[in-house]
């Protein structure tokens, strides 16, 4: 595949399409990779798999912060979390931050969010032209967690395990409300896009909000599994000296250290998360069938990601909020048509390289301010480079900031509290083994921390982040009296335009809408 370099200011007006490609971003949201079958997991994904092999596989993807609004935030900046004050699941997405959507916007694209992106504060589009459905979390500071109170819980909305012990079968939960709705305008949106008489390129992102918990499955998705064969954890449950003070506080923040889980429970959440994989799948059919049928692929990139993992039971951990492999491990694909298909590439990649892969694709000079790289030397010349994924980590469940470097063999993970961790992830996969204090990786754990202190200004970004805890915690506390003004995005539909109405020529209004 040739892929565009034309430089916006370049392309000839009325021929985006033979100069610029369209963008599509699908994502998931709290899909581990090794769960995928691309990546040898149990999950039944055939459009993914297709997706996969029309396109290019990332096997070492990561998110930069295992939770859902920083890795968003990050992902759409391309800049790091700390350098944006992007901390947390209540942290605000400044409005003065150039997001992917800004730049493609301001290069001519059409830009269009369907689904769920987690913005806090009171911008909602962040460079998005149109936004076509409300979030399904809030967009104010309520979520704020306190590392001045590290016992605390805030029951109201920290995760617990009702999600694992009421696991199961429904035909209807506020989730599978919210996607049904995100695919129902995402098609839709599609469709609209083929039949504009703008003839502006376009990017559209469709975010859907499964297989994040509850672990709550439709029939038709739960029934492709044999529930007897569902794959329990590949490590059982820590205590103890195994424990490392991170995961031991998580254990906390998400209940499990007071609740009893039995193993029936553990499978069938499991089971559960596999057939949400399964209806995510689904859903990325759809799209992909919508785009050919309209005769939009071959002029679509599509990329396929997720905002982070999920533990699912590994290490006795659930949700997400840590750099163990399956809390950070995030499927990537990047496919077009003729680019080849069927390519994998080992080399480390992560979210923050989304944003740069897209503007290389639209002829958009990458910014200096943007932490990644574009992907696309990557997919065209198969390199395996000593490229390292940094990840930060500033919500709950921390104390301090917990800072991570993929490198290599090597994954390596530091916090101020808790001391290091040294993994050798092709020796030791499952990460059971820390090498920190052993004789022969003195030298590699000495180079790392010195990496860690070169690259973060460890105290002050702790400062940072305390001050602005407390005084997001202030403004919530006002917010709350009196009068409550929300900062929710609110979808408006132009009925006075929709459909037929008599200001309107039928002929006109039935020919324009047909594709």
């Amino acid at each position: 595949m040739t892929w565009s370099k034309v430089a916006a200011d370049e392309v000839p007006h009325g021929e985006p399409n033979m100069t610029r490609r369209n963008v599509l971003l699908v994502m998931a949201d709290q899909l581990a990779a090794p769960f995928l079958s691309i990546h040898g997991g149990p999950a039944v994904t055939p459009n993914i798999d297709r997706l996969a092999a029309d396109g290019t596989v990332f096997d070492s993807a990561y998110s930069n912060s295992p939770l859902c609004a920083p890795a968003r935030f990050a992902m759409m900046s391309g800049q790091l979390n700390s350098k944006i004050g992007a901390y947390d699941n209540a942290s605000e997405f400044a409005s003065s931050i150039p997001t992917f959507a800004h730049h493609l916007r301001a290069a001519g694209y059409q830009t269009s969010l369907v689904g769920k992106m987690h913005f806090v504060g009171p911008d909602q589009l962040h460079g998005y032209e149109e936004r076509l459905t409300t979030d399904i979390y809030p967009a104010d500071f309520g979520w704020t967690p306190n590392w001045e109170d590290p016992d605390g819980r805030f029951d109201w909305w920290f995760h617990n395990m009702d999600s694992v012990v009421h696991a199961g079968v429904a035909d209807a939960s506020n989730q599978l409300d919210y996607d049904d709705d995100v695919a129902h305008f995402a098609e839709r949106k599609i469709r609209d896009l083929s039949r504009t008489a703008d003839d502006r390129p376009w990017m559209l992102t469709v975010s859907f909000t499964h297989p994040h918990d509850p672990y709550v499955a439709r029939s038709e998705f739960w029934d492709l599994y044999d529930h007897d064969e569902i794959p329990m954890p590949r490590v059982g449950a820590l205590t103890g000296d195994d424990l490392d003070p991170h995961s031991a506080r998580l254990r906390h923040v998400i209940a499990a250290d007071v609740t009893d889980v039995t193993p029936e429970q553990v499978r069938t959440a499991r089971h559960a998360y596999l057939a949400n994989a399964s209806y995510v799948d689904h859903h990325v059919g759809t799209l992909l069938a919508t785009l050919e049928r309209h005769g939009m692929r071959d002029d679509t990139v599509v990329i396929f990601t997720a905002d982070h993992g999920d533990m699912l039971g590994e290490r006795g951990l659930w949700y997400k909020m840590t750099f163990f492999e399956h809390g950070c491990r995030v499927p990537l694909i990047v496919s077009a048509p003729g680019d080849g298909g069927g390519g994998r590439v080992a080399a480390h990649a992560s979210l923050l390289d989304i944003a740069p892969t897209m503007l290389d694709v639209a002829g958009v000079e990458v910014p200096a301010e943007m932490d990644g790289v574009s992907l696309l030397p990557m997919i065209e010349a198969g390199a395996d480079d000593d490229h390292a994924v940094l990840g930060e980590y500033f919500g709950e469940g921390a104390v301090a900031p917990i800072f991570m470097i993929r490198r290599g063999r090597y994954k390596f993970v530091w916090s101020q509290p808790d001391g290091a961790q040294l993994f050798d992830l092709v020796d030791d996969p499952d990460e059971l083994s820390n090498l920190v204090g052993r004789s022969e990786h003195l030298d590699t754990v000495a180079d790392f921390t010195a990496e860690v202190f070169r690259r973060w200004d460890v105290d002050a970004i702790d400062a940072e982040v305390r001050a602005n805890q407390r005084a997001r915690a202030t403004v919530d506390r006002a917010l709350r009296q009196g009068r409550f003004t929300s900062w929710d995005f609110q979808p408006t539909t132009d009925a006075a335009n929709q459909y037929m109405r008599n200001h309107l020529d039928l002929n006109d209004v039935e020919s324009g809408r047909r594709a």
